[in-house]
């Protein structure tokens, strides 16, 4: 017979399958996660063994400390930068709309860092774990050393706002002039399904975007009523000279296309862990349930099938921009993150990237996200990699006609299906029988 807790999992999966979508908590402290003990495989890790091998330097610049050096030895570039003003980091003293927060990012890699700062502040992404959160001391020394920081991140960064699992998220606040947060408004965890007039309250924003409004670039003052914050003098501003002093930084821009981006980007990753954790802890239970039943090995309950297929699914609706608002006006950034983004393909043969931006009537020229070649979508579970492949293509080559992919012409996926048949190893052979 199985146990109590056998059974309290065998519940609480029913219940999870046919209650309403919410991001609960996975329990990933433990086996067969083991989030904070077992071996990692991200960029930082991979930094750290060569910079202790010698076979890599970290430079110390005397105005920017290690993170231009940082950012050279992992690819991530310059155009990516945002600026965050609200007291919304752990070096929270030395925020403020003077003094705002710089995050730069690549497919893998999420860096802060503030003036002043003790520390960098980094997030890498592990294929099989998820976030990894470490930072790097800003103090000049022969030998840098990561610190992997665990429970002072993961307090806000594993909870219903990253889909209940170590990740990422960018949260839009109305902010008082000295970067405290107005909580007592309300705030926004915002991504591609977010209005714009609800997004980057907290945050500067560089570039035009026609007649939509954000709340970027905005600071509240007791006398106003954050509801009825007038968001016209945030809008379309190229320049932030007027808002603050960009010189100690790497760029002079926030720029809007990079935010959408990132915005994107982050909740990608969360769904992408999330399909991982729970894949494995239903097979590890289904492993437990087969023995305690006397099943044969590798026996799959519906429960389990589902539990395989549901986060395969969430993930595949948001990769397919099933949920993305629809843009009232053409979006154009300040700097060279379109330019740069894009350029780092890989294209077709007819010069066609996931990575091409539209930012007319949406985000993606070709509805896909650019993160399905990366290693933490290849290292899904099988079972969850090989349904997510199927759907794809049955999507794809028109099979599919479900209304939450609707908004994906004909030509939309006769593009996106050309594209990652010519640029995505690994695909399964019966994509390549058209």
């Amino acid at each position: 017979m199985p146990s109590p807790a056998q059974l309290r999992w065998f519940v609480s999966c029913v219940v999870m399958l046919f209650s309403a979508p919410v991001a609960a908590q996975v329990s990933f402290e433990e086996p067969p996660i083991d989030y904070h003990k077992a071996p990692l495989s991200d960029p930082i890790s991979h930094l750290q063994k060569k910079l202790d091998a010698s076979r890599a330097e970290l430079e110390f610049d005397k105005k920017h400390g290690y993170l231009p050096s940082l950012l050279e030895q992992l690819g991530v570039k310059v155009s990516s930068q945002v600026l965050v003003f609200s007291k919304t980091s752990f070096q929270l003293r030395k925020i403020s709309p003077r003094t705002p927060r710089a995050v730069y990012f690549s497919d893998e890699m999420y860096i802060g860092t503030v003036q002043g700062g003790d520390v960098l502040e980094i997030s890498s992404v592990d294929p099989q774990q998820g976030a990894i959160f470490y930072a790097l001391d800003q103090r000049k020394t022969l030998a840098p050393k990561f610190k992997r920081l665990t429970h002072q991140c993961i307090q806000c960064h594993a909870s219903s706002m990253t889909e209940g699992v170590p990740g990422h998220m960018v949260r839009s606040v109305y902010t008082r002039p000295d970067g405290q947060p107005v909580y007592s408004a309300g705030t926004f965890r915002t991504d591609q399904s977010s209005p714009l007039h609800q997004r980057w309250g907290g945050w500067y924003v560089t570039g035009t975007h026609g007649r939509q409004r954000h709340m970027g670039n905005l600071l509240v003052r007791k006398q106003d009523d954050p509801e009825k914050l007038n968001l016209d003098p945030g809008a379309n501003v190229t320049d932030l000279k007027s808002l603050v002093d960009t010189s100690p930084y790497l760029s002079r821009h926030s720029d809007i296309a990079a935010l959408m981006v990132l915005e994107h980007q982050g909740k990608m990753h969360n769904l992408i862990t999330k399909a991982n954790f729970q894949a494995r802890i239903a097979r590890q239970n289904s492993d437990v349930m087969n023995k305690a039943l006397s099943r044969p090995a590798g026996y799959e309950s519906p429960i389990t099938k589902r539990l395989y297929t549901s986060g395969g699914d969430r993930m595949l609706k948001y990769m397919l921009f099933s949920d993305e608002i629809k843009l009232e006006d053409s979006i154009v950034g300040s700097g060279a993150f379109t330019k740069e983004f894009a350029a780092q393909g890989p294209h077709d043969s007819k010069g066609r990237s996931l990575r091409d931006l539209d930012l007319k009537t949406r985000l993606m020229k070709y509805p896909c996200s650019y993160l399905i070649y990366g290693k933490g979508f290849d290292g899904l579970p099988k079972p969850v990699l090989r349904h997510v492949y199927r759907r794809l293509w049955e999507i794809l080559t028109g099979k599919d006609t479900s209304d939450e992919f609707a908004h994906l012409s004909a030509s939309d996926r006769q593009a996106i299906l050309e594209i990652l048949l010519e640029t995505k190893p690994g695909l399964p052979d019966y994509w390549k029988k058209q």
